[in-house]
């Protein structure tokens, strides 16, 4: 077998750095996501990390950068998983259904990463808007959206005044409501809206949702129309406030 020459002093420093780096991403993430922005402090984090607080300084420059880096790693993990879906071969309906159901596996699996971003949502998105990353982060799911509904719209089973981005909100929504509002609702409802054995359910209603939309099944009426649903006795519909937990 040929030589193989050892590791060099300066790639063990790179892959330690490395290490550190991502250990106190992770206890950041949680402090951030448990405590928030302002709540959380940075000496707690290097307590629980084999690091010190000038160390996390020196890698990261403070704390508004290390929570913007902790907001870059969760925004681009979701973005990595979409982009690992294969929908070529798919019919846009079920293409649409795959990629509603994979949000909301990884939502519900990832508890922290609504919390984050409720958070951020609390400051008013103060920090994600100074991040360069985030800001062009959302462009290839955007994509890929747009992508399913041409072909839907190609093919004459999507309706026609299909928006790539009104369609991500309708999957982010339902799928960061359970996450956000758990408590709250489950006190209300008296049931857990993240319970394993109604989580298959769940998944697929969001698809049928998706699907519903889009193809019209549900009967919605096209933009412009004026149309609402009637009462029985001919009158306009109510329009009242449902309690939503």
């Amino acid at each position: 077998m040929p030589d193989v020459p050892p590791s060099t002093p300066t790639a063990g420093r790179v892959r330690d750095a490395a290490r550190t780096r991502t250990e106190i991403l992770d206890v950041a993430a949680r402090e951030f996501a448990e405590r928030g922005y302002a709540g959380a402090r940075v000496d707690e984090i290097a307590a629980r990390t084999r690091t010190t607080k000038r160390m996390i300084y020196y890698y990261f420059g403070g704390k508004e950068q290390l929570y913007i880096k902790v907001l870059e790693r969760a925004y681009s993990r979701i973005r990595e998983t979409e982009q690992t879906l294969d929908v070529a071969g798919l019919e846009p309906a079920e293409a649409i259904r795959h990629l509603a159901e994979l949000t909301y596996d990884h939502h519900t699996a990832n508890p922290d990463f609504i919390r984050l971003v409720g958070i951020e949502n609390i400051d008013r998105g103060e920090h994600i808007a100074k991040s360069e990353v985030l800001a062009n982060l959302s462009t290839p799911v955007i994509d890929l959206i747009a992508a399913i509904l041409e072909r839907g719209r190609g093919q004459g089973v999507f309706r026609a005044d299909t928006d790539a981005v009104d369609v991500h909100m309708m999957i982010s929504a339902y799928c960061v409501f359970p996450v956000a509002n758990r408590h709250t609702f489950t006190t209300i409802f008296h049931r857990d809206p993240l319970d394993p054995s109604r989580h298959d359910h769940h998944r697929r209603m969001l698809g049928d949702m998706v699907v519903a939309y889009l193809t019209g099944a549900a009967g919605g009426a096209e933009p412009g129309d004026g149309a609402r649903t009637a009462r029985a006795d001919g009158g306009p519909a109510p329009i009242g406030l449902a309690e939503h937990g």
